[in-house]
């Protein structure tokens, strides 16, 4: 695929401008932010895997909760500043995809319905 068709394929709002200086502007920090939150919510839901305790589970399942869904809100403001951008997905592929996951689903010993 060229360049040109590989651009034409983002998927982005306008972005808003930030100065470029060596100081962190807001993109940066709302990136880092939307970074550390990736990595909380991937750290607890290890956690989650391995919690034992009940209370300690559902403390944990709360903190998940509010952990992925700030990480939601720091993306949807990335993205309406235009400083996240998305690949518009490529429907052949798409659509193999689904196909090979529904093989994979017609396989399973259980009822998948």
């Amino acid at each position: 695929m060229n360049q040109q068709n590989q651009q034409s394929q983002k998927i982005q709002n306008p972005e808003t401008t930030v100065p470029k200086t060596p100081q962190m502007n807001e993109r940066d920090f709302v990136n880092d932010q939307l970074t550390t939150e990736k990595y909380m919510t991937a750290s607890y839901n290890v956690a989650l895997n391995e919690a034992s305790n009940e209370a300690l589970y559902t403390d944990l399942a709360t903190i998940f909760k509010e952990t992925q869904d700030c990480q939601r809100n720091l993306y949807n403001l990335m993205f309406k500043n235009g400083w996240y951008a998305l690949e518009a997905a490529d429907q052949q592929k798409t659509q193999q995809a689904y196909q090979q996951f529904t093989g994979y689903k017609n396989q399973l010993p259980y009822g998948t319905q």
